[in-house]
């Protein structure tokens, strides 16, 4: 058992699970790596992934702004980002598109949120449905521009299906027009999810995530040097995740990185070779029944991590130690049956404690958070659920 496992389980002893539960000083010391990771460039930290406002405080400060090298935020929802602004976060900058017509009415007649929030687009078409919400053809509104960074090798794809844009010429074409219509283009994004989503497993992807770092600094400078060229200076060059900080930060024209999955560092971050993963985020099932000598049954679980269907998307338990789940029946939304050697001295009433495959989306799970000190005291905080906010 970890130091951060043994005082999350001493600390909450007394607490039924189903329960979920953060060691504030290993929390602390993923923000300060990342920060080290980062060298110098400032790091916005990505709300998809942390889903509670009081760990957003953590890496930002009280004003959920900027503080010990981290700087703004990146939402996954516009009604999210109004929400936080209003909370007092001031430079929110949206990771995706939206088409929340209502949202967008109502940012556009907010001069408070129009300076803080930034609008991803990445066609014609978002500047059409930004407009046509909110009834004006021009719209101050800042705008900063997705662009793919995914690597391509003749027919393949090797990344995420995000933007459209990809050549210099297209993304400045789309700020052009943007500027024309009245909207303040003040970025750029570069989201190379084949670095930093994909851990070092074998040798041909660590060659991938290299060319693909080498092609990808050619052609972001010289999209950066396109726009800027045709709108002006630029803000934003935002670039990066959890597993890319070293390599989107060395790139002189990136101007911030993101992270927020090393926060909390789930599963998936366990293979990667740029840094050592601390996990600080778990949570606690109870054992109901004893179905069999070997296997104990456990309320709830099915936490099931988004992307490609597999193994490496369900949660997994880390203690007692030697648990696994069954085969023909995972994590299940009700029950998770777990079997093993140490399912035999399970009684019911027990706990076992598990880790996620992904980090902020076991907040959907949870209406709170137990944060654990270094001297085992406990304060119990609201997540983005507790505090009666779904985002999608």
């Amino acid at each position: 058992m970890t130091p951060t496992l043994d005082r999350l389980i001493a600390s909450t002893a007394e607490v039924d699970p189903p329960l979920a539960a953060v060691d504030l000083p290993t929390l602390r010391a993923n923000a300060r790596d990342l920060v080290r990771r980062a060298g110098g460039t400032p790091v916005r930290v990505a709300s998809k992934s942390v889903r509670c406002r009081a760990v957003l405080e953590v890496a930002l400060g009280r004003s959920l702004t900027a503080d010990n090298g981290f700087r703004g935020i990146m939402t996954y929802s516009l009604r999210e980002a109004m929400w936080l602004a209003r909370s007092g976060a001031q430079d929110i900058l949206m990771g995706y598109p939206t088409a929340d017509r209502g949202a967008l009415a109502e940012l556009a007649s907010d001069p408070v949120l129009l300076d803080r929030i930034t609008l991803m687009v990445d066609s014609d078409e978002h500047l059409d449905v930004i407009a046509a919400a909110a009834g004006t053809e021009s719209v101050p509104a800042r705008l900063c521009i997705d662009v793919d960074a995914s690597l391509r090798l003749g027919p393949v794809h090797m990344g995420v299906r995000r933007s459209p844009l990809r050549l210099p010429s297209h993304v400045a074409g789309l700020a052009t027009r943007a500027d024309k219509r009245g909207f303040a283009v003040v970025g750029v994004m570069f989201y190379e999810a084949q670095i930093a989503g994909l851990p070092d497993s074998s040798l041909p992807v660590r060659w991938m995530k290299r060319a693909s770092a080498k092609e990808l600094a050619t052609r972001r400078s010289a999209v950066v040097d396109a726009v800027q060229t045709a709108v002006g200076a630029l803000a934003i060059v935002n670039s990066g995740g959890t597993g890319s900080l070293e390599v989107s930060s060395a790139d002189p024209v990136v101007t911030e990185v993101t992270a927020g999955s090393g926060l909390y560092v789930p599963t998936l971050f366990d293979r990667y070779r740029s840094f050592r993963p601390h996990p600080a985020l778990y949570f606690a099932l109870p054992a109901v029944r004893r179905p069999a000598p070997a296997i104990a049954t456990l309320l709830g679980g099915g936490y099931i991590a988004s992307g490609p269907a597999g193994s490496a998307r369900v949660p997994r338990p880390v203690w007692p130690s030697g648990l696994t789940l069954l085969r023909n029946e995972g994590a299940g939304e009700v029950q998770t049956p777990v079997t093993g050697r140490a399912a035999r001295s399970l009684a019911v009433g027990d706990r076992v404690w598990f880790r996620h495959a992904k980090a902020g989306e076991l907040c959907e799970r949870f209406t709170e958070l137990h944060l654990v000190e270094s001297d085992g005291s406990r304060t119990v905080v609201p997540t983005y659920r507790g505090e009666g906010q779904c985002f999608g």
